[in-house]
Protein backbone atom coordinates (compact mmCIF):
# COMPACT_ATOMS: atom_id res chain seq x y z
CA UNK A 1 0.00 0.00 0.00
CA UNK A 2 1.50 3.31 -1.08
CA UNK A 3 0.58 6.17 1.17
CA UNK A 4 -0.72 9.49 -0.04
CA UNK A 5 1.40 12.58 -0.26
CA UNK A 6 0.14 15.08 2.32
CA UNK A 7 -1.23 18.08 0.42
CA UNK A 8 -3.37 21.10 1.18
CA UNK A 9 -5.71 23.29 -0.82
CA UNK A 10 -2.79 25.71 -1.30
CA UNK A 11 -0.86 22.92 -3.07
CA UNK A 12 -3.90 22.31 -5.27
CA UNK A 13 -4.24 25.98 -6.18
CA UNK A 14 -0.49 26.26 -6.84
CA UNK A 15 -0.73 23.34 -9.28
CA UNK A 16 -3.72 24.94 -10.98
CA UNK A 17 -1.75 28.18 -11.31
CA UNK A 18 1.34 26.42 -12.69
CA UNK A 19 -0.85 24.70 -15.30
CA UNK A 20 -2.62 27.94 -16.21
CA UNK A 21 -5.94 26.60 -14.90
CA UNK A 22 -8.38 29.31 -13.88
CA UNK A 23 -10.16 28.45 -10.66
CA UNK A 24 -12.73 30.03 -8.38
CA UNK A 25 -13.18 29.03 -4.75
CA UNK A 26 -15.99 29.82 -2.35
CA UNK A 27 -15.32 29.41 1.38
CA UNK A 28 -18.26 28.11 3.45
CA UNK A 29 -19.15 26.11 6.55
CA UNK A 30 -18.48 22.39 6.41
CA UNK A 31 -20.93 20.39 4.30
CA UNK A 32 -21.08 16.60 4.35
CA UNK A 33 -23.96 15.81 1.99
CA UNK A 34 -25.47 17.07 -1.25
CA UNK A 35 -28.51 18.19 0.75
CA UNK A 36 -26.41 20.36 3.04
CA UNK A 37 -24.77 22.06 0.08
CA UNK A 38 -27.89 22.94 -1.93
CA UNK A 39 -27.49 26.66 -1.21
CA UNK A 40 -24.16 26.65 -3.09
CA UNK A 41 -25.94 26.37 -6.46
CA UNK A 42 -26.55 30.13 -6.52
CA UNK A 43 -23.21 31.00 -4.93
CA UNK A 44 -20.73 29.38 -7.38
CA UNK A 45 -21.38 28.49 -11.01
CA UNK A 46 -20.72 25.00 -12.34
CA UNK A 47 -22.01 21.46 -12.24
CA UNK A 48 -22.07 20.46 -8.59
CA UNK A 49 -20.88 16.97 -7.87
CA UNK A 50 -21.03 14.02 -5.57
CA UNK A 51 -18.13 11.65 -5.29
CA UNK A 52 -18.16 7.98 -4.38
CA UNK A 53 -15.07 6.27 -2.98
CA UNK A 54 -15.46 2.63 -3.98
CA UNK A 55 -13.43 -0.57 -3.85
CA UNK A 56 -13.78 -3.87 -5.63
CA UNK A 57 -13.11 -7.37 -4.37
CA UNK A 58 -9.48 -7.23 -5.52
CA UNK A 59 -9.11 -4.14 -3.29
CA UNK A 60 -8.77 -1.74 -6.23
CA UNK A 61 -10.15 1.72 -5.49
CA UNK A 62 -12.16 4.20 -7.53
CA UNK A 63 -13.43 7.74 -7.11
CA UNK A 64 -16.58 8.08 -9.18
CA UNK A 65 -17.66 11.68 -9.78
CA UNK A 66 -21.20 12.39 -10.99
CA UNK A 67 -23.63 15.29 -10.97
CA UNK A 68 -25.00 15.88 -7.49
CA UNK A 69 -28.47 14.47 -8.19
CA UNK A 70 -27.37 11.60 -10.42
CA UNK A 71 -28.41 8.08 -9.49
CA UNK A 72 -25.69 5.43 -9.50
CA UNK A 73 -26.59 1.74 -9.36
CA UNK A 74 -23.96 0.24 -7.06
CA UNK A 75 -25.12 -3.27 -7.98
CA UNK A 76 -24.10 -2.86 -11.63
CA UNK A 77 -21.50 -0.07 -11.77
CA UNK A 78 -18.68 -2.62 -11.62
CA UNK A 79 -19.54 -3.75 -15.15
CA UNK A 80 -19.07 -0.19 -16.43
CA UNK A 81 -15.91 0.87 -14.56
CA UNK A 82 -14.01 -2.41 -15.00
CA UNK A 83 -14.08 -3.42 -11.35
CA UNK A 84 -13.62 -7.01 -10.29
CA UNK A 85 -17.05 -8.02 -9.08
CA UNK A 86 -19.44 -5.82 -7.19
CA UNK A 87 -18.12 -2.73 -5.47
CA UNK A 88 -18.65 -1.42 -1.97
CA UNK A 89 -17.71 1.82 -0.30
CA UNK A 90 -14.04 2.10 0.52
CA UNK A 91 -12.90 2.27 4.12
CA UNK A 92 -12.44 5.75 5.61
CA UNK A 93 -8.90 4.91 6.72
CA UNK A 94 -8.00 3.89 3.15
CA UNK A 95 -9.47 7.15 1.87
CA UNK A 96 -7.27 9.07 4.29
CA UNK A 97 -4.24 6.97 3.39
CA UNK A 98 -4.61 7.16 -0.39
CA UNK A 99 -6.30 10.53 -0.87
CA UNK A 100 -5.50 12.55 2.23
CA UNK A 101 -9.16 13.37 2.87
CA UNK A 102 -11.88 12.19 5.22
CA UNK A 103 -15.45 11.15 4.35
CA UNK A 104 -17.40 14.22 3.28
CA UNK A 105 -14.35 15.74 1.61
CA UNK A 106 -13.54 13.18 -1.11
CA UNK A 107 -13.38 14.83 -4.50
CA UNK A 108 -11.86 14.45 -7.93
CA UNK A 109 -9.26 17.00 -6.77
CA UNK A 110 -7.98 14.34 -4.32
CA UNK A 111 -6.00 12.94 -7.25
CA UNK A 112 -3.35 15.45 -6.18
CA UNK A 113 -2.65 13.31 -3.09
CA UNK A 114 -2.62 9.91 -4.82
CA UNK A 115 1.08 9.87 -5.68
CA UNK A 116 1.06 6.06 -5.71
CA UNK A 117 -1.62 5.81 -8.38
CA UNK A 118 -3.77 3.66 -6.11
CA UNK A 119 -7.08 5.12 -7.25
CA UNK A 120 -8.83 5.16 -10.63
CA UNK A 121 -10.83 8.32 -11.26
CA UNK A 122 -14.11 7.94 -13.15
CA UNK A 123 -16.06 10.92 -14.48
CA UNK A 124 -19.66 10.46 -15.56
CA UNK A 125 -20.08 11.42 -19.20
CA UNK A 126 -23.18 13.55 -18.51
CA UNK A 127 -21.14 15.56 -15.98
CA UNK A 128 -18.59 16.23 -18.70
CA UNK A 129 -21.26 17.97 -20.81
CA UNK A 130 -20.96 20.97 -18.46
CA UNK A 131 -18.48 23.78 -19.05
CA UNK A 132 -17.52 24.09 -15.37
CA UNK A 133 -17.30 21.46 -12.66
CA UNK A 134 -17.07 21.96 -8.92
CA UNK A 135 -15.59 19.98 -6.06
CA UNK A 136 -14.12 20.38 -2.61
CA UNK A 137 -10.48 21.52 -2.63
CA UNK A 138 -9.34 18.70 -0.28
CA UNK A 139 -11.59 20.02 2.51
CA UNK A 140 -15.36 20.31 2.79
CA UNK A 141 -15.26 23.94 3.96
CA UNK A 142 -14.86 25.29 0.43
CA UNK A 143 -15.99 24.57 -3.11
CA UNK A 144 -13.79 25.13 -6.16
CA UNK A 145 -14.85 25.39 -9.81
CA UNK A 146 -12.69 24.72 -12.86
CA UNK A 147 -13.41 24.31 -16.56
CA UNK A 148 -14.21 20.79 -17.74
CA UNK A 149 -11.18 20.53 -20.02
CA UNK A 150 -8.95 21.92 -17.29
CA UNK A 151 -10.20 19.20 -14.94
CA UNK A 152 -8.91 16.61 -17.41
CA UNK A 153 -5.57 18.46 -17.68
CA UNK A 154 -5.31 18.55 -13.89
CA UNK A 155 -5.95 14.81 -13.59
CA UNK A 156 -3.38 14.02 -16.27
CA UNK A 157 -0.84 16.30 -14.55
CA UNK A 158 -1.28 14.21 -11.38
CA UNK A 159 -0.58 11.02 -13.32
CA UNK A 160 -4.22 9.93 -13.62
CA UNK A 161 -5.94 9.31 -16.92
CA UNK A 162 -9.61 9.53 -16.02
CA UNK A 163 -12.22 7.18 -17.36
CA UNK A 164 -15.14 9.11 -18.83
CA UNK A 165 -18.05 6.67 -18.78
CA UNK A 166 -21.83 6.61 -18.48
CA UNK A 167 -22.13 5.54 -14.84
CA UNK A 168 -25.27 7.41 -13.78
CA UNK A 169 -28.90 7.20 -14.84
Amino acid sequence: MTEKTQKTDRDLFDLFDSLGIAHETLEHEAVFTVGESEWLRDAIAGAHTKNLFLRDRKDRHFVVTVEERAVVDLKTIHTVIGASGRVSFGKPETMVNYLGVTPGSVTVFSALCDAGGNVTFVLDESLMAHDRITGHPLRNTATTAVARDDLIRFLEATGHTPLVLKVAD
